[in-house]
């Protein structure tokens, strides 16, 4: 199937970034789409994409400077982890996942992806991406995985976070907001939905917060200034509790981003080589790996 119209594939030439990332750094938000001829798209999927294979992400880690890998799994393969395990199984420890799941799935199918390397279940609250799936089934599935000593990736848009917080701050697993909340930039930093999210933060230790996809919130474009005070002041305030990705292959977005671009981004958000250290090493490793 061809991808969708207006549909833009990953960056094909990235550049070599200036910033080197620390030895045995984790590039904690990445996923893999398809081969569709093994791995064949979902059905209900919002949009079809290019394939973006194990292979290319591996590659690509080595040319960053990156030792590991976080795979997550992408919208486009719905339920069907199995492109995500595979790539975990061909990493030879070099990289762990997060699935996505119904409440369908049955506790062979949990053991099995937690062998591969599996940490966590994403719940996705962006209804551009994904049909609703009743609170109550995600709670089940919570309380499942918890058993496994997995976490919980959600992903939502920062004014929603009213509706959502009882339900996040009720889970019995950590909790990893992906891409900062997707905070709105022109808002500014210390806008209220901002501060209540850092409030969050502060009240429930058991929050991570993924800096990630300044692509997706610039109003700027490359190299993302704009979004630099969103990302540093999680760094400073959180340093324990946050991670960094790339994202690649980018599903979904307007502009194809600089992969090296992004590595680049990293110092303007975390200045000093230990804060780097606990966003790239320490806390993944801790999280994915301990």
């Amino acid at each position: 199937m061809p991808m969708s119209p207006g549909y833009v594939p990953f960056h094909p030439n990235p550049s070599k970034p200036q910033f080197t990332p620390p030895p045995g750094a984790v590039d904690a938000h990445c996923h893999v789409f398809g081969p569709e001829s093994r791995f064949p798209f979902a059905p209900e999927r919002k949009y079809t994409p290019c394939d973006a294979p194990k292979e290319k992400l591996f590659a690509l880690r080595d040319f960053l400077g990156f030792d590991k890998n976080v795979i997550v799994q992408a919208s486009c393969h719905a339920k069907d982890n199995r492109a995500m395990v595979d790539a975990l199984e061909a990493a030879n420890g070099r990289a762990k996942g997060v699935a996505f799941v119904g409440e369908e799935v049955t506790d062979d199918e949990l053991k099995w992806m937690d062998r591969a390397g599996v940490r966590g279940v994403r719940f996705n609250f962006l209804k551009r991406l994904v049909d609703f799936t009743p609170r109550d089934v995600l709670q089940n599935i919570a309380a499942r995985v918890a058993k496994l000593g997995w976490h919980i990736v959600v992903y939502f848009e920062m004014p929603d976070l009213p509706e959502l917080e009882d339900f996040f701050t009720a889970l019995p697993t950590p909790v990893v907001v992906d891409h900062m909340g997707t905070p709105d930039v022109k808002k500014g930093v210390e806008h209220p939905e901002n501060r209540r999210f850092h409030r969050l933060m502060e009240v429930h230790k058991n929050f991570w917060v993924k800096v990630t996809c300044p692509e997706r919130m610039s109003l700027a474009g490359a190299p993302y200034d704009d979004v630099v005070p969103f990302g540093r002041a999680l760094v400073e305030r959180f340093p324990d509790r946050v991670l960094w990705g790339t994202d690649w292959p980018h599903p979904n977005v307007k502009v194809a981003p600089d992969d090296g671009q992004l590595v680049d981004y990293i110092p303007k958000i975390a200045l000093t080589a230990a804060l780097q250290r606990k966003l790239l090493l320490d806390n993944p490793l801790r999280l994915y790996w301990s």
